[in-house]
């Protein structure tokens, strides 16, 4: 390890509070009844519940959520039997791990003890406190006896991690590279060069999953386990080979697999050349692998190659597995894990790695895109669906092999419970994206050369969210297309510029110049306008030929608004747009407006403003409670903004009643529900929590959102163009492509509620 590496690695462990995990409470304990209720004489009660009956252990404790860490610390990472308590921050770290992944609490418990059965006599004696067990960092062959032993004498999910952690995540990426190489398990050979407890338990799972044992050859420090020794053990007889081999060099000749949990460099690069056609070669001694990456990629073009390290591809990491298997274990509260959830993880895990990958896990580690293929057979670690993909995989698992004591019925609403533990959920997009599906809509996106816009129309078809429309020129498209690895299946190309596309140009300017007419606009004006990539797009918006637009990732917003009044039209009955953001936040979603177009927005544009977001706000289905803001409170200041503000406040209260609007206060006189109504008792909003920022001119809402969005405080969707007459949408600049889809789905939307509108005019015509 380098010297600042470990410089930084204590650092980390020591500063500010030491070590990585914490308890904090979960109930109310500021007052004195408070107190009696989580301590005496209140604890009495769900005590005495407890004593008729155990199982309400999980309803009034945090059994169900809470899992111990335990370690004798005799085999801590690479480093060996160490310690108990020089192991702890270990323990921890996994702690670590288990609560930022799966949400779960974790004890670390280090027991300086070992031998096995007094081990596992503590074990047992602590086991009531805990809804499951994760043993870690414990020597075999010990471990064996330990694991086998707790598993039958108590009835908690217990897993030795080191064990079956790796066999799992594995056995994830050995399916995914047999289906790669169009190979069959029951077929290939396999070489496990180690016998400790991973190698025993990957063994044991690739022979669950089809692995013949004829076709395995395992090595321990004396070369091959075979027939022929008269040394070996009881857990490694039952993988002795009949073969008349000895050398790692003979088994790996003509092997299909090589699975190294052993040392570091015992890998050849002849030996690699030596495997069969398309050979699988998982390198997994930590820190070092069997043979480096750039050797065996050098060795092998037709390699699939996968380490533990997190600096090459394919890395077989445990992080993929322990958490999400103990989190769908103890929501079914599972007696055990089981052959049958191990191996729902595995097929999880893998089918995972086959799907589209997200551009926020791209992004997180600095890669241009991946894509199921030899680089990546296994699922990167911050891949947040794995928590929904693999806990409901092995909570099902857990219930048709019998060992659940709480079935699951409606799988969609554990979903959502997984996705809102971990602050993944945002339901009135998830919605919104379900409508979207079910009518997907024709959508243009005007700057097809941003890469951004290529990913998310590219995601829009893989979720079924749009039918993607892309203006620019093909080869162009499709040269970026293919740089970046984009399927441009389901999507259409159109040329705006080509001579196929001069009648429709032709046509467009026709209904445009007629529409402006009496504004001094000619035909040849308007034809000459239709080589504009938006100008086209809002066209075929105009015109039914698409059903809404996204745009403004390049180009400045103000001339792409101004396109928009010209071509689109603004609403009957307005003068003004406006653009809103949604913060959904751990309070509650917030609507703000005018985020983008109005820079110092006067009386008229601020009424407009605000009847605008009240009719958006109740287009995402939530009742509209306003607050006008600035920086004094109800005329507490008589000029400049305020005063202002304060006018269109007695405007909206006289023209529009029945809005729930109020002003002009500050932001915090708006939030604090109680503060506002104790100093302020008046207003509109009494009792009411406001929901919607209006904002007295474009600096303050535009640096509100942004500095929300840094801070990290939730989901920002916007911005949401409100005002004209059909769906426009125009993007902040650097927009991510997650960020685009979310906005394209906004836009999807607008287009079905704007259809609706339009048949509903034409039977009252009728």
């Amino acid at each position: 390890m380098s010297t600042k590496l470990r410089e930084d690695a204590l650092r980390y462990h020591a500063e500010g509070r030491p070590g990585k995990i914490e308890v904090i409470p979960t109930k109310p304990y500021s007052s004195q009844h408070d107190l009696s209720l989580a301590y005496s004489p209140g604890v009495a009660e769900p005590c005495l519940e407890i004593e008729k009956d155990e199982q309400k252990a999980y309803e009034y404790t945090s059994k169900g959520n809470l899992v111990a860490v335990i370690s004798n610390g005799t085999a801590v990472l690479g480093l060996g039997d160490i310690g108990a308590v020089s192991g702890k921050p270990v323990m921890e770290g996994k702690g670590l791990l288990f609560k930022i992944f799966a949400g779960i609490d974790v004890f670390d418990i280090e027991i300086d003890e070992k031998d096995p059965e007094k081990f596992i006599e503590v074990v047992k004696a602590i086991s009531p406190t805990f809804g499951g067990i994760n043993l870690e960092d414990i020597k075999a062959p010990e471990c064996f006896e330990i694991e086998e032993r707790l598993k039958n004498e108590l009835d908690i999910p217990i897993m030795h991690d080191d064990q079956h952690g790796t066999a799992i995540i594995s056995s994830a990426g050995l399916l995914n590279a047999l289906e790669l190489t169009g190979k069959k398990i029951e077929e290939v050979r396999i070489v496990v060069n180690g016998a400790g407890a991973a190698a025993n338990s990957c063994t044991k799972l690739y022979m669950a999953l089809g692995a013949k044992l004829e076709n395995i050859v395992m090595l321990d420090s004396r070369g091959v386990i075979s027939k022929n020794r008269t040394d070996l053990n009881e857990r490694k007889k039952p993988f002795a080979t009949e073969r008349n081999i000895s050398t790692l060099a003979e088994a790996v000749a003509g092997a299909d697999v090589f699975l190294g949990l052993s040392v570091a460099d015992v890998l050849t690069v002849e030996m690699v050349q030596s495997m069969n056609e398309n050979p699988i070669v998982f390198a997994l001694a930590n820190p070092n692998p069997e043979i480096a990456y750039e050797l065996a990629i050098a060795a092998r073009k037709d390699i699939v190659f996968a380490t533990g390290r997190s600096d090459h591809p394919n890395q077989i990491n445990n992080v993929l597995g322990f958490p999400y298997i103990f989190r769908g274990a103890l929501d079914v509260r599972a007696t055990c894990i089981n052959e049958e959830m191990k191996v729902a993880a595995v097929r999880a895990i893998a089918d995972l790695a086959k799907k589209a990958v997200p551009d926020v896990v791209n992004a997180a580690y600095n890669l241009k895109r991946l894509s199921f293929g030899r680089d990546y057979i296994i699922p990167k670690p911050l891949d947040n669906r794995l928590l929904t993909v693999v806990a409901p995989a092995v909570a099902k698992a857990a219930i048709a092999s019998g060992v659940a004591r709480k079935p699951i019925a409606d799988w969609e609403e554990y979903s959502e419970i997984l996705r809102e533990r971990m602050g993944l959920d945002n339901k009135m997009l998830r919605r919104f994206y379900d409508m979207a599906k079910q009518t997907p809509k024709r959508v243009v996106f005007s700057e097809s050369n941003h890469l951004n816009m290529l990913k998310a129309a590219e995601t829009c078809v893989d979720e079924g969210i749009c039918y993607p429309v892309l203006l620019g020129n093909e080869e162009k498209i499709a040269s970026i297309a293919a740089e970046n690895q984009i399927s441009l299946e389901g999507v259409e190309i159109v040329n705006l510029r080509h001579d196929r596309e001069e009648s429709r140009r032709l046509h467009y300017a026709k209904l445009l110049s007629e529409k402006r007419s009496r504004e001094g606009y000619t035909f040849q004006e308007a034809a000459e306008q239709m080589f504009n990539r938006d100008s086209f797009g809002m066209m075929m918006v105009e015109s039914g030929d698409a059903d809404a637009l996204i745009t403004g990732v390049f180009g400045k917003y103000l001339d792409t608004i101004n396109l928009a009044k010209d071509i689109i039209g603004i609403r009957e009955g307005l003068n003004h747009i406006g653009a809103m953001h949604i913060v959904n936040s751990k309070r509650g979603v917030l609507f703000l407006a005018d985020t983008l177009f109005n820079r110092h927005p006067n009386s008229d544009v601020l009424i407009d403003i605000a009847r605008l977001a009240n009719s958006t706000v109740k287009f995402f289905a939530h009742d509209p409670v306003i607050a006008m803001l600035s920086y004094s409170n109800f005329g507490d200041d008589k000029v400049g903004s305020p005063a202002s503000v304060h006018k269109v406040v007695e405007a909206l209260h006289r023209d529009y009643p029945d809005m729930v609007v109020d002003g002009e206060m500050q932001v915090n006189v708006a939030l604090n529900k109680d503060f506002r109504d104790e100093k302020f008792p008046f207003t509109k909003l009494k009792g009411k929590n406001v929901n919607t920022l209006i904002f007295p001119n474009l600096s303050s809402a535009n640096t509100a959102y942004k500095l929300l969005l840094e801070s990290g405080v939730g989901d920002i969707i916007g911005p949401i163009q409100m005002g004209l007459n059909k769906p426009v949408h125009i993007l902040d600049v650097g927009m991510s492509v997650r960020d685009i889809v979310n906005m394209t789905v906004i836009a999807v939307i607008d287009a079905i509620v704007e259809e609706n509108i339009s048949v509903n005019k034409l039977k009252r015509v009728e």
